[in-house]
């Protein structure tokens, strides 16, 4: 049987009619003896305690991993069966969580409502802000072991540990040549295709890579971004002033 609510007149099951006064008024009647934090219902404040115990009664029967609430255990059987109910209406691509398609509509829409104070550049998530915001105050909060160099984000210290490890796991199914990240492998791979994407819009050239139109598009701007510090003679590009450096450097020798 049902229950309509006197205010607002929404519809609740009995035990759901008794909780929905206490979220209109904001009584939070349940404390944590531990940490002090209130909650309307009796089932939450029971789910948050397990925090303080690390008890996890939910368990996966395919990988034992275990939850604190039955809705994490839900989600995470999802990668076993494959399930992605939340598909996007523009696209068609499919996500396990509701909150990973919102994120995924954001590429469609524009969204980006995480904004930074000090430059006012937007983010579609906000632990893009938290990363991008670690620019300014300088904060590399994640530092090799080996060599004691630091790094914004944990995703660029793995790649730099590559270079002591020599780790190369991204490899070409094609000559087998292996590389430390997947970009370089993306690269390499169109040499064997001949996929040049990249295309001038001045001449119609085609490039492979981005940097390399960036390169030859400065050909038809005439901007010439490297300078010898010795006879400030300017280059395209960074290779090309290198190799001028050396003419000094058998001067000098």
């Amino acid at each position: 049987k049902s229950h309509s609510c006197s205010d607002c007149g929404k519809r609740f099951t009995s035990s759901g009619i008794k909780i929905h006064p206490r979220i209109q008024t904001g009584d939070k009647s349940f404390s944590c003896t531990q940490c002090g934090v209130s909650f309307t219902q009796s089932t939450s404040l029971i789910s948050h305690q397990r925090i303080h115990t690390g008890e996890k009664p939910y368990s996966c029967g395919q990988c034992g991993k275990s939850f604190l609430k039955s809705r994490d255990l839900t989600v995470h059987q999802r990668i076993h069966t494959g399930e992605k109910p939340y598909s996007c209406t523009q696209c068609g691509k499919s996500f396990v969580q509701s909150g990973q398609l919102k994120l995924h509509q954001r590429t469609h829409t524009g969204e980006k409502p995480y904004s930074c104070g000090q430059c006012e550049k937007s983010f579609g998530q906000s632990g893009h802000l938290t990363v991008h915001q670690r620019t300014h105050i300088g904060e590399k909060s994640y530092s090799c072991t080996q060599c004691g160099k630091s790094f914004v984000q944990s995703c660029q210290l793995k790649l730099h540990q590559r270079t002591h490890t020599g780790e190369k796991p991204y490899s070409c199914c094609q000559c087998g040549k292996s590389f430390a990240e997947s970009g370089n492998l993306t690269r390499h791979q169109q040499v064997h295709t001949g996929e040049k994407p990249f295309h001038c819009s001045d001449c119609g050239k085609r490039f492979s890579t981005s940097q390399n139109l960036k390169m030859h598009q400065k050909t038809h701007t005439g901007e010439k971004a490297y300078s010898c510090y010795q006879c400030v003679k300017r280059y395209f590009d960074k290779r090309s002033l290198i190799k001028h450096q050396k003419i000094h450097e058998g001067v000098v020798s």
